[in-house]
Order: C-alpha cells, then sequence, then structure tokens
C-alpha cells in the first residue's frame, strides 16, 4: 500500500472589523466553538495556532484583515490502533466526519480477540491510504453483530461536539430490527431502568436502580410469528434495545444473549441502524442519512 503524505485538517477564521480587539482564545472558543480541552491541546503544537501563518499565543490579538488558522487534526496518533485492511462502506465522508454503513459481524473497537479485524483498524488503514491525517474517534457505538449507520469524527473537535450532541433531538438514531412475536399494543415507549446483570461480564438487565432507559418501538409489519420494528433510542445504554424487547417477552431473532439462537434463519441479532440524523460538528448543518436493511433480515420479513 501506499501512504500518501498527510494533509492536516485546519480551520480558519478571517478577521474583519466586527472580530478586531479580541483575543485568539476568545475567537478560537466563542466564534469557532472550540471548548478549553481543545484548545489546550492544540496551543502547544508548532502549527497549532497560527496567525498569516505565524505562530502565536491564545493571548494574541489579531488586526482586521488577517486569518487565524487553528489545526484540528492529530498530529500524532494516540490511540494505539494498528492500521489493518479491511472492507468499508462509506455513505459520506468530509474533513471532519465520516458515516459508515457497517457489516454486521463487524467489532467497532479493538478488543481480546479482535486486534486487528475492527472498524478502528481498518479506518486506520483507509486514512493512510489516503493521506487523511487522523486517529479513530468514535462518537457512538452498535455491537458487533449489529448492522448500519456509525457516525465516526476525524479529529478531537468534531468527537466532542458530536457526543455533546448525543441523546439530544439533534442526533437520532433509528433502527429497524425484527423480534419474536408481535408487540402489543403495536407501538409504544419501553421505560426501564437497565444495569448490568450480576455474574456476567457482558450482560445487562433490567433493574430498579440501574441508570434511566427509554426505548420507542412502533410495529411496522407482521409475518407469522415475528414482527419488523421501528426503534427510536431515547438514552444510549448498553445492549438498550435487545434487552428492553427481551423484557417485553419479544426478544430479537437470533438474540443468542437476550433469547435464543437461529443460525437457521439468521446468524447474529435482528438488529439494523437504518437511519441516522445528526447536525454537523463545524457546519452545524443538519444532515440525515439511511440505508437500507440487509438480506439476512429481509429474509425475515417475507409473507
Amino acid at each position: 500500500m501506499a501512504v500518501q503524505k498527510a494533509v492536516s485538517r485546519r480551520l480558519d477564521l478571517p478577521i474583519g472589523p466586527e472580530l478586531a480587539g479580541i483575543k485568539v482564545d476568545t475567537l478560537l472558543k466563542k466564534h469557532l466553538g472550540l471548548s478549553g480541552t481543545v484548545v489546550r491541546r492544540i496551543k502547544w503544537l508548532e502549527d497549532g495556532i497560527l496567525v498569516d501563518g505565524r505562530r502565536v499565543n491564545t493571548r494574541f490579538v489579531p488586526c482586521p484583515g488577517q486569518v487565524l488558522s487553528v489545526r484540528l487534526s492529530d498530529p500524532e496518533r494516540r490511540s494505539g490502533i494498528v492500521p489493518a485492511p479491511g472492507p468499508l462502506d462509506i455513505v459520506y465522508e468530509d474533513g471532519d466526519i465520516i458515516v459508515l454503513n457497517k457489516a454486521p459481524g463487524i467489532p467497532v473497537h479493538p478488543g481480546p480477540g479482535h486486534f486487528s479485524d475492527t472498524i478502528g483498524n481498518f479506518l486506520l488503514h483507509y486514512y493512510d491510504s489516503q493521506g487523511i491525517e487522523a486517529d479513530f474517534h468514535p462518537v457512538h457505538r452498535l455491537d458487533r453483530g449489529t448492522s448500519g449507520l456509525l457516525a465516526v469524527a476525524k479529529h478531537p473537535h468534531a468527537q466532542e461536539v458530536l457526543k455533546s450532541q448525543l441523546h439530544t433531538p439533534g442526533f437520532r438514531r433509528v433502527y429497524l430490527a425484527v423480534c419474536e412475536g408481535v408487540p402489543s399494543p403495536a407501538a409504544g415507549v419501553v421505560d426501564a431502568p437497565l444495569g448490568p446483570r450480576p455474574g456476567s461480564l457482558v450482560e445487562q438487565m433490567v433493574r430498579p436502580d440501574g441508570k434511566e432507559a427509554r426505548t420507542h418501538y412502533e410495529t411496522l409489519g407482521i409475518y407469522g410469528n415475528r414482527a419488523l420494528l421501528r426503534l427510536e433510542l431515547g438514552t444510549g445504554r448498553t445492549h438498550q434495545i435487545r434487552v428492553h424487547m427481551a423484557y417485553l417477552g419479544h426478544p430479537l431473532t437470533g438474540d443468542f444473549l437476550y433469547g435464543a439462537e437461529a443460525p437457521e434463519l439468521i446468524a447474529r441479532p435482528a438488529l439494523h441502524s437504518a437511519e441516522l440524523n445528526l447536525l454537523h460538528p463545524v457546519t452545524g448543518e443538519a444532515l440525515t442519512f439511511r440505508v437500507p436493511m440487509p438480506q439476512d433480515m429481509e429474509r425475515l420479513c417475507v409473507p
């Protein structure tokens, strides 16, 4: 693989008369929306904060006609993730974010047993091949078995802004799932706190001392003894949809952890991140992404 020379992602602010007399620190925080954490990280970099190409400190006051430029991308990778080739289905990409359609069975983060076969590994390999200066900055996560839309930031500022949107109207996630049986009523809200199951390293359960958790569901279709559901998260707890549907008595088809394995039907829990709405972390533009349900779930929805 030919590795291209990486190009830094920078944000520029032309200084007009209305910004005259304002310190760089204030310009970065109030006018470019950078947090104190991001400013503290970049101000020590040789090319972190520049005015007309010259390094300045945060107390500097630029003059009208000058251009304040700040580095957003990572000068070095600190994640420790090893770049490794692998498939990526890119739905959208710009200098600040990348949105993927994740295939089922691929973990998002490296961990025990998955050192080089995750989204994190594949993304860093892709960045290297394209000359993109970036580390792995995930915004939210999908279980290994879950397919669909996943937003990843390309730098700490974008990650911070998008994470602050989680569980607000600015960042909405809509899922499709196939469950065993037909929920009654056909639509509703599961409002049941979640916490770890004693004795298990991975399982969650409904428990009164758990964290607040709300899942909105709507039945879209009935296929024999199964139903296709549209679900939207009010909170983002681990395994939330899977646990809440099992709590209702309708575990997801193929959910080995909270229901029953069904390898003859589907090799994973039937859950797909179908729609993602977010506000762009730099421009503020409202973005909406949709991807169709994969074939292994479509096969479950046959009259």
